[in-house]
């Protein structure tokens, strides 16, 4: 049993109250961000101007999807506190995911670069940026497992965590930040091997779907649909699409053929 005694709460400014979760999703965003400029100093086919532009189309968009998909997974409590739909409290991964990917793929044909190109680029960094905000989860307290008796379990002890206080829970958060770094790793050895542009994206969100509906198992959630989370629901509609489209479309090139 591993016992975390860390407030939420990293730091205060008068009345302003910075949270260990809001500093670990900026660092994600900025890991990102960074990840792709580094990809175009490499000698990506893509500017700065472009990249900039993407970010600040679909970092916002992201917040606002990701916030959205929250309260209509907790629509039975928001619908009794209508003041507190507006906030910072509870995102979720999927909802940043797909309102960026929406945002930026709307950039992509205002402007005519290739989105596939960028997407492809982008997804290594995406996973690991995953794992930097599972930090943030993990000492908020919040996305926390199912009670469990296993030797690893973990018990919040502080009374400002959004933790249950006391019970022995599965760390599905240091789950999936191990997973993620797996899959970065993994991502990394495959990169270029795959044609044409936006495939590696789609494996990238295929693996990152079968493990969230997979996990999803051993979290404490709400239902949504037939007795799934609504992030299962998500995953098993993004398996759905990305799976085919890839037994349709992408195949294997060789490393050497995949240097630009």
């Amino acid at each position: 049993m591993i016992n975390i005694d860390v407030s939420p709460v990293a730091f205060t400014i008068g009345p302003l109250s910075v949270r260990w979760y809001g500093i670990m999703i900026a660092l994600a965003v900025l890991t990102l961000v960074l990840w792709v400029v580094w990809q175009v100093r490499k000698g990506a086919s893509l500017s700065y101007d472009t990249i900039f532009t993407a970010a600040v189309v679909g970092i916002p968009f992201g917040i606002i999807v990701s916030r959205l998909l929250h309260v209509i997974d907790l629509w039975d409590y928001y619908s009794q506190n209508l003041g507190q739909i507006v906030g910072f409290s509870g995102l979720t991964i999927y909802g940043a995911i797909l309102g960026a990917t929406l945002a930026i793929w709307i950039y992509s044909k205002v402007s005519k670069f290739h989105f596939g190109y960028l997407a492809d680029l982008v997804a290594p960094a995406a996973i690991l940026a995953q794992a930097i905000g599972r930090v943030g989860c993990l000492l908020n307290g919040c996305c926390y497992g199912r009670p469990t008796s296993l030797p690893w379990g973990i018990v919040y002890t502080n009374p400002e965590s959004l933790g249950p206080i006391g019970v022995e829970v599965h760390p599905t958060q240091f789950y999936e930040i191990i997973f993620n770094l797996l899959v970065f790793g993994l991502l990394l050895k495959l990169k270029g091997r795959f044609k044409p542009d936006g495939s590696f994206f789609l494996i990238y969100l295929s693996l990152s779907s079968l493990w969230r509906f997979g996990i999803g198992f051993l979290r404490e959630g709400t239902p949504f649909l037939l007795g799934l989370e609504q992030a299962q629901v998500i995953g098993l509609i993004i398996l759905a699409i990305a799976i085919p489209t890839l037994a349709y479309r992408a195949h294997w090139v060789k490393a050497e053929s995949s240097a630009k």
